[in-house]
């Protein structure tokens, strides 16, 4: 399929980005703290692999290409520009009305999101691609191109920082949120 991309099959490109975007959009919406410019962001890393395909050397390493990818390009909107602060935006009423446990899980995805959000860019990629997105911190350590031990470190320091600002039930937050993120 990667080899079909890269002779600009339309078809096989669409396939990648079926297969791929979910993932990458989910990393840069925590990245970016939700921001309304996630999808451009998500977008833009499949841009960049359908202008330059050869990129791309063996079709196992396109995942953490595209996270890679994904995560400067993130990084690099966050610090152009300030954005607003997503929490200070009036949310739409939902028509429904809402039941106890799902206004429970909302408070809690609020809150375990704020304290990500609060993370240093490095600590909080480390721990979206690892507790959200499945991955091995060797697969990790490739994407944000460091050691595994630099990585094990960064995951080491991120959880501290959110078994604080979590207190003492951050565990069970984040296990509960990463079984509902795949």
């Amino acid at each position: 399929m990667l080899l079909a991309s890269a002779r600009r099959d339309a078809a096989a490109f669409a396939e990648l980005v079926s297969r791929y975007y979910k993932p990458v959009y989910r990393m840069v919406w925590r990245m970016m703290n939700g921001n309304a410019e996630t999808e451009d962001v998500a977008q833009e890393a499949f841009v960049k692999l359908w202008q330059n395909p050869a990129q791309i050397r063996e079709a196992k390493a396109l995942k953490g290409w595209l996270m890679r990818v994904a995560s400067n390009l993130a990084i690099d909107r966050l610090r152009r520009k300030s954005h607003a602060d997503i929490d200070a935006i009036a949310e739409v009423a939902d028509p429904r009305q809402a039941t106890g446990a799902e206004l429970e899980e909302r408070a809690v995805t609020a809150r375990v999101n704020q304290a990500i959000a609060s993370l240093p860019e490095r600590q909080k990629l480390a721990v979206t691609l690892v507790y959200f997105e499945g991955m091995s911190n060797i697969s990790a350590a490739s994407v944000m191109d460091i050691s595994v031990d630099a990585i094990e470190s960064l995951l080491t320091r991120g959880k501290r920082a959110l078994r604080e600002s979590l207190a003492e039930d951050w565990r069970g937050l984040l296990d509960e949120l990463s079984s509902k993120a795949g």
